[in-house]
């Protein structure tokens, strides 16, 4: 099975990159960087790019079943108009070219999530620390959710560079989070490849976490 990953050179896309090549799965991998991406694998390819460059999003999502996003913003201070109008070129090709599933990787406190924490957990992050990421991922949830696509939101818990964990504790399900829930990068690129050709979330945003 071939899939799409955009934000491939990031912290959580490199691993995700990783977990899908170790599974089996054909990866065409996104970049904006030369040599941002150092893994090699007979299955992957690795495409270089910005979000507008239509011709190579084109390029990257060609032939797959699935693409996922763990585009992230860089800034806690400014707004990322690239990555939000990167989104909507994404979602925009996405239904041009028929693609069956989207994931994107968003964060707990974004959109209704944000009050599913506690205070004042959800002062301290939603509202001052992460208000401006949690807002451009809000922006492109609402994006994904208007179009026609087969999507799913993956919504982590704060992220860490620990050890991929199995027993993850997830669900769409309004909930009353305690403290700040944390997860490694790599048990959330494993259950992001869980999702993959899976209906269980599908049309659902899911608030994941470690126990």
């Amino acid at each position: 099975m071939k899939i799409a990953i955009f934000g491939a050179s990031g912290k959580t896309g490199v691993l995700l990159v990783s977990q899908a090549l170790e599974q089996g799965f054909e990866v065409n991998a996104y970049v904006r960087r030369e040599n941002a991406l150092t893994i090699q694998h007979p299955n992957l390819k690795i495409i270089l790019g910005n979000l507008h460059d239509e011709a190579k999003i084109k390029e990257v999502v060609r032939g797959v079943q699935a693409y996922i996003s763990t585009l992230g913003s860089n800034s806690l201070t400014k707004h990322s108009i690239e990555f939000t109008m990167g989104i909507k070129k994404i979602v925009q090709i996405a239904v041009e070219e028929k693609i069956n599933q989207f994931i994107y990787m968003s964060s707990i406190g974004a959109g209704e999530s944000r009050y599913y924490m506690a205070q004042p957990i959800r002062f301290l992050i939603a509202g001052i620390f992460l208000r401006i990421p949690l807002a451009d991922h809000t922006q492109n949830e609402n994006t994904i959710r208007s179009s026609p696509l087969n999507w799913t939101i993956i919504r982590p818990g704060g992220l860490s560079n620990g050890k991929r964990k199995d027993t993850l504790t997830h669900g769409s399900d309004k909930i009353t989070l305690k403290g700040n829930p944390q997860i490694s990068r790599a048990s959330v690129a494993s259950f992001i490849l869980k999702q993959v050709n899976n209906e269980t979330y599908s049309k659902k945003a899911v608030w994941l976490y470690e126990q």
